[in-house]
């Protein structure tokens, strides 16, 4: 995650990076004025939510919401934030095609060799701040998951263990093993 500032070309408000259309091959999040770039998700990551995908399907939760990648969180006036993925439910899409900017429950952030992991909670305590019930930092390289079910209440989870999503969605939950299958 690299941050950047004091170039011309780029938005100097939240309004302006909203139309902002980069083609550079990055992606964005604005922070209070700071713009905040970064690459997508990488191939261990897309397996990562293809596994989380696939189970959100098994359980039949989709016809409780939808489970999506890189999705724009409008967190206030001036912070627009991207979870790695995010659940939706049926009420808060509702919300959202009519204008709204709904904060999704349950977010989960893979962490890449290239994020800053002080940014991360900084994202942590934000996603909290405005309405966030479980937030899962999944850790690759580690084969781990930290469940955060508020700021203070944390889970790590290893080896044999099961990551839960509970209270927003009680029945979704994997095992490190299932997680990180070669």
């Amino acid at each position: 995650m690299e941050v950047l500032s004091n170039i011309s070309a780029l938005p100097r408000t939240l309004a302006e990076f909203q139309l902002w259309e980069p083609n550079d091959g990055y992606k964005y999040e604005w922070n209070d004025g700071e713009l905040i770039k970064f690459t997508g998700m990488n191939k261990k990551q897309i397996k990562i939510y293809d596994i989380l995908l696939e189970l959100f399907f098994q359980k039949g939760y989709k016809k409780l919401g939808t489970f999506v990648a890189e999705y724009d969180v409008q967190l206030t006036g001036i912070q627009m934030r991207r979870p790695d993925i995010a659940f939706l439910s049926r009420a808060q899409l509702d919300e959202a095609s009519k204008g709204g900017d709904p904060v999704p429950e349950f977010m989960i952030e893979v962490i890449s060799e290239s994020d800053n992991i002080n940014k991360v909670l900084a994202k942590i305590s934000e996603y909290y701040k405005f309405g966030a019930k479980v937030v899962w930092l999944i850790f690759p390289e580690e084969k781990q998951v930290h469940v955060y079910t508020s700021r203070r209440d944390v889970k790590i989870c290893i080896e044999n263990d099961i990551c839960s999503a509970a209270p927003v969605l009680p029945e979704f939950e994997i095992s490190i093993e299932t997680l990180f299958a070669e």
